[in-house]
């Protein structure tokens, strides 16, 4: 007989059985920030992390069972409430049974690694000492007691464990992982087949989260639940609220007022932060807000346009562009196979300085042989663009083998994300103004582009944007990316991730 695999949700929900008989204890510590200053007297405390606190000290006291927690990076919240949190609960009731569930085990396990070597290295201090015959990293007892913490990856192994404490910390590695609906399946499936019929009382739910997309776990549970079963703390890096619409900063601060850093960071600092972000990663990583008021990765009004030909016109028909450091081709080729039809686009793209330039376009419904006529045809005009990118994936390397002889400079570039991560990623250069656009009286197709971005990534075509973002990435983000040697750190355990000390 096969037993079915059991899902890392399913075996988590068969962690909340009732609580054994509680061990009270009078904590020395009124909050986890006490704690934490008494374990490590470098402990940076802000206005922030006292919010945090006082939040965590109400799910302690049993005020609250659903507390959410979203903040900018790298400021204090995963080491407040993913390792400080737990060993001030174990300190007050050494019989808790804490879960920590993250993207992946290696990240998880070193939050229970963390809180496990704080135990060894003042277990006077909190009374408290680790079971010698269960202290793996992800896995470990207090001696004498039934409470301990248990680790654990959303795609690892689990075991059936009873849990009174559940701490969600980053459930998607990064954008491209929540922007994947496999991933989001695998979140969402917990909450509505598994963890909402089963969560027994007085079992309490932390969700720690870097806000990636409008609907990831926090913003899907917040609408599905319409936010009354949980107590939300969002704090934004700069406050955003409207006095005179009777909306409050979580801070008490004023419109506009930047928050106070663990990392000391100063005004002009964040403003070089923000302005490096643009708008769509600044919303969401670190004012909590995930899409901008539009709801794309593109705005409208982003766009730059000019109005004079870029390029002069030969008596043999080709062009030949003015002024420019580089003139390239960027294809992407949507289609499956060599038999039917799909939409093609082809653009020829230049670069000025730090400002690149759309300069022509091809856009159509084609067969394989109408797209290689294309592609010789739009190479036949711009024979100042001799490197030409051609997504290697579809029929991109069937177009390759069939013109490579014909057409020099075709180059295979395999993409490299998600479609939206790609687009993203070059969005900042639009918002600065550094990506030109031709004016519709030069060519009226630059409308159709325009409001691809504009639904982009729901529209119901994307092949201009993937030419664009192809193009973009190739001739304003790689000479950032790439400008210096990147040195990578040998010593890294665990590429999945790793925790500092904010």
């Amino acid at each position: 007989m096969t037993v079915a695999p059991v899902s890392p949700w399913e075996a988590a929900a068969r962690m909340f059985e009732p609580p054994p008989p509680p061990e009270p204890r009078e904590s020395p510590w009124q909050s986890p920030g006490e704690l934490a200053k008494a374990l490590d007297p470098k402990t940076v405390q802000t206005p922030a992390l006292d919010l945090i606190d006082a939040a965590l000290v109400d799910v302690a006291e049993g005020r609250e069972d659903r507390l959410m927690i979203s903040l900018a990076p790298q400021e204090g919240k995963s080491q407040r409430t993913s390792r400080r949190f737990p060993l001030w609960m174990l300190t007050r009731n050494p019989n808790l049974r804490v879960a920590i569930v993250s993207y992946a085990h290696g990240v998880a396990r070193r939050w229970g690694r963390a809180i496990r070597d704080d135990i060894g290295m003042h277990s006077s201090t909190l009374d408290l000492k680790v079971n010698p015959n269960s202290a793996a990293a992800h896995e470990w007892e207090l001696d004498g007691h039934e409470g301990g913490v248990y680790c654990v990856g959303i795609t690892g192994s689990l075991t059936s464990r009873p849990v009174d404490l559940l701490i969600i910390d980053d459930p998607y590695k990064n954008g491209e992982q929540a922007d994947s609906e496999a991933w989001q399946e695998i979140v969402q499936d917990f909450w509505t087949e598994v963890a909402i019929p089963r969560l027994g009382p007085g079992v309490a739910v932390v969700i720690i989260q870097t806000r990636w997309r409008h609907d990831d776990l926090s913003g899907w549970l917040q609408k599905r639940d319409d936010g009354v079963n949980w107590r939300i703390i969002n704090i934004p890096a700069q406050a955003d609220h409207n006095p005179a619409k009777g909306e409050t900063d979580p801070l008490g601060r004023e419109p506009g007022e930047y928050m106070q850093s663990t990392r000391g960071r100063t005004d002009e600092q964040w403003e070089q932060r923000k302005r490096e972000m643009g708008s769509r990663a600044w919303n969401a990583l670190c004012q909590g807000r995930p899409s901008p008021a539009q709801g794309n990765i593109f705005h409208r009004d982003w766009w730059v346009h000019y109005d004079q030909p870029q390029w002069t016109e030969r008596a043999d028909g080709t062009r030949w562009a003015v002024g420019f450091d580089e003139v390239i081709a960027s294809w992407d080729m949507s289609f499956k196979d060599t038999e039917g039809t799909d939409y093609v686009c082809g653009q020829i793209w230049g670069r000025r300085g730090a400002d690149a330039f759309l300069l022509d376009q091809v856009h159509d419904r084609l067969s394989f042989v109408g797209t290689c006529n294309k592609v010789r045809a739009l190479a036949a005009r711009w024979p100042q663009a001799a490197l030409k990118l051609v997504e290697d994936k579809a029929n991109g390397p069937a177009v390759i083998n069939a013109l490579s002889r014909k057409v020099p400079g075709l180059v295979p570039v395999e993409p490299d994300g998600s479609k939206a991560a790609r687009a993203a990623a070059v969005s900042p250069f639009v918002e600065s103004g550094n990506v030109k656009l031709p004016a519709v009286e030069l060519c009226p197709w630059v409308d159709e582009l325009i409001e691809e971005a504009q639904a982009f990534p729901r529209a119901a075509n994307d092949d201009r944007v993937d030419a664009m973002s192809q193009a973009l990435n190739r001739l304003l983000l790689n000479p950032i990316l790439f400008d210096d040697e990147i040195v990578e750190d040998p010593d890294d355990e665990d590429p999945e991730g790793s925790i500092s000390q904010y």
